[in-house]
């Protein structure tokens, strides 16, 4: 024997080596009397490639979701709230002077809001009016950069910016005059009387938030004061910070420099059910959907089953001729791992190809089915946002590979149990 065939010989045989890969490639290619089993290990490819896709999908869907709406939300209403014990904020300019001081604190508004029925010739609905400074309103990034029609320049003069899906619905554009009724009226003796102005509409803002652009109307804080009777103070302060996620660590240092006539309120306690059921929601979708990688799993190790069964004279004369148990073992588990490997590999960049285009795919759906895939007005935005986190998709790539590699042990470890005279002594 020449040293080049024992060097061949000896690198064959070693773990993982080029015998037991071209022995699991074999078996993976299937005869055609062997076709049931390459239909499972199929099957088996598409459980994992459809388990890894959907879950990517979903995951990054949903994480978009939740980032556009705390982007959106955080945006128009600021981090926290500081509003006065029963009635307005009297001395607000000195309370918003201390609480500027604050470390961390990027900006304070003074502001006054309220409800309003909405009035027009062709309509009338419901809306929340919020008085701000022409200098506050044009830093809040989230309307002032997405005017549509009009602009901001001179707000504190008068008039009014309004959302576009509420200008669509009262039918009204710059220029128009809009009408708007209080419950903060004048006390008669008959009771209160309702109060109704009409203001100029100076503006038209889009958000992207179906529920904001349809609601929110901007007045003039003075204009505000006078509309509200809110007299020389305002309704509230609102604060923003470096890092919204840490808004509780400011509640102490906020209410010490307000003082004892003011109470604070976070936008974490404001939104808390409603980020508690999409946090639920996800982690519900999560668990749900890896039943699919648990079913792909599955179909794994029945079909390694009978292949093992199917082989089982191959194995014994295999095992005859030399071959060790850990050597039949590791092909086995190679051929099953092979499928989940590719299987992950696939819905990966399936997954990854869906959400990157995923906006796209959503109109081709609507206009191929003639409906509406994603309303505003049942998910609040405008377009179907997908924020893949490299994190999360790792974490689904490795549960995927460690399902497949899990599945296959059963099977390999049967298949290198084998004894060889009990498969041969029929044959």
């Amino acid at each position: 024997m020449t040293d080049t065939t024992s060097r061949a010989r000896a690198g064959s045989s070693r773990p993982f080596g080029a015998f037991e890969w071209l022995l699991a490639m074999r078996y993976l290619r299937a005869r055609r009397r062997e076709g049931f089993i390459s239909v499972i290990a199929g099957f088996s490819f598409a459980g994992i490639m459809l388990g890894v896709a959907v879950l990517i999908i979903v995951m990054s869907v949903m994480n978009g979701f939740r980032t556009e709406l705390l982007s959106r939300i955080l945006g128009l209403n600021g981090h926290m709230f500081v509003r006065g014990v029963g009635a307005s904020i009297a001395d607000y300019d000195a309370i918003a002077e201390r609480i500027r001081s604050v470390p961390g604190v990027v900006s304070v508004m003074p502001l006054v809001d309220g409800q309003v029925m909405v009035q027009s010739p062709q309509n009338a609905s419901g809306a929340l009016v919020r008085g701000l400074r022409e200098q506050d309103l044009k830093s809040l990034s989230v309307v002032a950069d997405n005017i549509t029609v009009g602009s901001l320049d001179g707000f504190d003069e008068g008039g009014v910016a309004i959302g576009s899906r509420l200008a669509q619905n009262m039918g009204l554009t710059v220029g128009d005059s809009i009408t708007l009724l209080s419950p903060r009226g004048a006390i008669t003796p008959f009771g209160t009387a309702p109060r109704v102005a009409s203001f100029p509409i100076r503006a038209i803002f889009e958000i992207g938030m179906s529920e904001y652009d349809a609601s929110f109307v901007f007045m003039p804080l003075d204009e505000a004061r006078g509309f509200f009777r809110t007299y020389e103070g305002v309704s509230a302060l609102e604060l923003r910070f470096q890092n919204p996620d840490k808004v509780n660590d400011f509640i102490r240092p906020v209410m010490e420099a307000a003082g004892p006539c003011c109470n604070v309120l976070t936008w974490q306690q404001m939104n808390q059910s409603f980020f508690s059921a999409l946090q639920v929601e996800r982690n519900v979708m999560f668990l749900i959907l890896t039943l699919i990688l648990i079913v792909a799993a599955l179909n794994i190790i029945s079909g390694l089953i009978m292949l093992v069964k199917d082989k089982g004279r191959d194995i014994a004369v295999l095992r005859t001729m030399g071959a060790t148990r850990g050597a039949v073992m590791r092909a086995f588990f190679i051929s099953g791992a092979s499928i989940g490997c590719a299987g992950t590999l696939a819905g990966f960049l399936l997954g990854l190809a869906f959400c990157l285009n995923i906006e796209t795919l959503r109109k081709f759906l609507s206009d191929l089915s003639g409906t509406e895939l994603f309303s505003p007005e049942v998910y609040f935005l405008t377009h179907m946002p997908a924020e893949v986190d490299p994190g999360e998709v790792g974490a689904v790539v490795a549960m995927a590979l460690f399902l497949s590699f899990a599945a296959t042990l059963y099977p390999a470890w049967r298949a290198a149990s084998l004894d060889p005279v009990e498969a041969l002594r029929y044959e």
